[in-house]
C-alpha cells in the first residue's frame, strides 16, 4: 500500500496508513496527519451506497474513524478509538468526495477526545466525537 502524496509528521501514522487494508479497500487517502490533527478523503463508489441511494453510514463512520486514528497515533504505542458518537446530518451520494477532518479537543491522562467532521461540497454530512485510549508506553 502506498502513502505517496500523503503528509505525515510522525512515522507512526505513516506506518499505520501503509498497513491498513481497510483504507486501501475503500480508497481512503490521508492528506495530512500530525499530532492532534488529520485530513483524509474518500470518493463514494457504487458499492458504498445503500438501498435508497445514499452513502452507507458505515462507510462515513469508517472514514471518520480513520481520520481520528491518524490524528491520535503520534507515539509508538498504538492508540485506539474506545467509543464514538456519530450524528448523520445530510446525505451524500455516489460520486461525492467526502473530506474528513479530525482535531483533538482534549487529552487527560491516557484518554483523548477527538472531533471529526465529514463534508462534501461544503456541506456537513456527519459529525463524530471519538474517545481515544492511549495505552501505556511499553518499556
Amino acid at each position: 500500500m502506498s502513502t505517496e502524496g500523503e503528509e505525515h509528521t510522525t512515522p507512526h501514522s505513516r506506518r499505520i496508513a501503509a498497513h491498513d487494508g481497510v483504507m486501501a479497500a475503500l480508497g481512503i487517502r490521508v492528506e495530512r496527519a500530525e499530532p492532534g490533527y488529520a485530513v483524509a478523503r474518500m470518493r463514494v463508489r457504487p458499492d458504498m451506497v445503500n438501498g435508497v441511494g445514499v452513502t452507507h453510514g458505515g462507510m462515513i463512520f469508517t472514514l471518520a474513524d480513520t481520520v481520528i486514528a491518524m490524528a491520535s497515533n503520534d507515539s509508538a504505542a498504538a492508540s485506539l478509538v474506545a467509543g464514538a458518537d456519530v450524528a448523520f446530518l445530510s446525505p451524500s451520494h455516489e460520486g461525492d468526495e467526502l473530506v474528513a477532518v479530525a482535531e483533538r479537543r482534549t487529552l487527560a491522562g491516557r484518554t483523548g477526545l477527538y472531533d471529526a467532521r465529514v463534508e462534501t461540497a461544503g456541506r456537513v454530512v456527519a459529525e463524530v466525537r471519538g474517545r481515544v485510549r492511549m495505552p501505556r508506553e511499553t518499556r
